[in-house]
């Protein structure tokens, strides 16, 4: 066998979507395979004691096994060749390698992950332009790909795209990409450009026509958040989010920009809401931090809790000011970096704080100033597993215990999963 050439025996999912073997003694990373095969792989590339490498030959194959017909390096997609009930497991188990090896945790009550529909699930996406159409990069490479294969997007939101990207192929030399987001009925559909550095939309594509699907086009100009064309923003009421049962009444609605974040399931999202609503409790002073648009916040206040949002991103941090706005008696929204509020203690202490950070967790000086408040409970959502395992064991060390935590599969096919982890301060002594 050349040496290129290695067989495998699979044995565990490793963060990231690859799964772990071994050879000759060096850990190997390998992409395409499902836990319990049997598989040839060719060697990508060697640092001391780890190989990563890829299938090329399935020598004995796990009953989780499933065809595909593109390539699941497009948009991301690394568990797609496994069964959909394989993929929660595995991601259940990525949870509990995180705490076992980044936070020296062992996790005993974290249950099933929440699935979600294969296709047609995302409320957001970012596509490269090139050629006047809208394509994903290609995972680990700078390769585009196109994304329909994948079925991360609504059919009629993909034409829609790259109906608009075939619009703008006047101003190429400018835009670099295309945030597309829905409202969750996907009714509204807004498209926000990213220029290239330097390159910007003047006049010239102010008035821009809409394409058939688009209800608004956006991009930063000088500074400024401009609307191209139609409305600039998408909303989901309540009842969008939670359906008749809603946890918070009929009057929340959520509006944003496409240049403002916002979780990227339509299916998931108000159960994420949900889990969340019921983790903070009877908590009457609640401080949301990396806030968004207000996802958490307004949600909280609308069930009668007192709440300061904090959101440092300029378009995030608009709309937060808007939404907030019905509920402003209780609802203090602020545009701030979250350190800082953290650097300052709060009069009174909240009885609740909620973070949903970005991928890179919780930086020291915000983990310290958390601890400094020794809030009651901590109500932690988290996109990346390796993060909340290491943050948590920092805020154990400080005086916490892990309460709860649950996973929801917000990116179906690929190794990515949300978690929402709960920590109760334990009583001083």
């Amino acid at each position: 066998m050349p040496e290129s050439l290695i067989e495998l025996t699979v044995e565990r999912p490793a963060a990231g979507g690859r799964m772990i073997a071994r050879h000759g003694g060096d850990v190997v990373l390998v992409a395409g395979a499902v836990p319990g095969e049997r598989v040839r792989a060719r060697v990508e590339r060697r640092k001391k004691r780890v190989i990563w490498a890829a299938v090329t030959d399935v020598l004995e194959p796990s009953a989780d096994r499933r065809v595909i017909d593109f390539d699941p390096a497009c948009g991301g997609m690394a568990y797609a060749h496994i069964q959909y009930a394989r993929q929660l497991e595995l991601k259940r188990e990525v949870v509990v390698d995180a705490f076992r090896h980044v936070g020296r945790m062992t996790l005993s009550g974290i249950g099933a992950v929440a699935p979600s529909p294969e296709r047609g699930y995302r409320l957001r996406a970012r596509l490269r332009l090139a050629a006047g159409r809208a394509m994903f990069l290609r995972e680990g490479s700078h390769a585009l790909c196109d994304p329909g294969p994948t079925g991360q997007l609504m059919p009629a939101a993909l034409e829609a795209v790259q109906d608009a990207a075939a619009a703008l192929s006047p101003y190429a030399a400018a835009c670099e990409a295309l945030v597309v987001a829905e409202n969750v009925r996907a009714t509204e559909r807004v498209l926000h450009v990213e220029t290239r550095e330097g390159a910007g939309l003047e006049a010239p594509a102010v008035g821009l026509a809409l394409p058939h699907g688009i209800t608004g086009m956006t991009t930063w100009v000088r500074g400024h958040l401009v609307t191209l064309a139609g409305l600039g923003t998408v909303s989901d009421t309540a009842a969008d989010l939670f359906g008749a049962a809603s946890p918070v009444g009929d009057t929340p609605r959520w509006t944003r920009h496409g240049a403002s974040f916002f979780q990227g399931n339509r299916f998931l999202t108000g159960e994420l809401v949900r889990r969340v609503l019921a983790a903070a409790g009877d908590g009457e002073r609640i401080v949301d931090l990396y806030a968004g648009v207000g996802l958490f916040a307004v949600a909280l206040a609308a069930r009668g809790a007192r709440v300061l949002a904090v959101e440092g991103d300029r378009s995030s941090a608009g709309d937060l000011a808007a939404n907030a706005g019905p509920w402003r008696e209780r609802l203090r929204p602020t545009r701030s970096a979250v350190e800082d509020i953290l650097s300052e203690p709060l009069d009174p202490a909240p009885d609740v704080v909620v973070l949903d950070p970005p991928r890179t967790g919780l930086s020291a000086r915000a983990l310290e100033g958390l601890l400094a408040w020794r809030a009651p409970r901590v109500v932690y959502v988290s996109c990346d597993a390796a993060t909340l395992a290491r943050d948590a064991s920092r805020l154990v060390a400080g005086g916490y215990a892990l309460a709860a935590i649950d996973a929801f599969d917000l990116f179906p096919n690929t190794p990515h999963v949300e978690t929402v982890a709960v920590f109760e301060r334990l009583a001083a002594g």
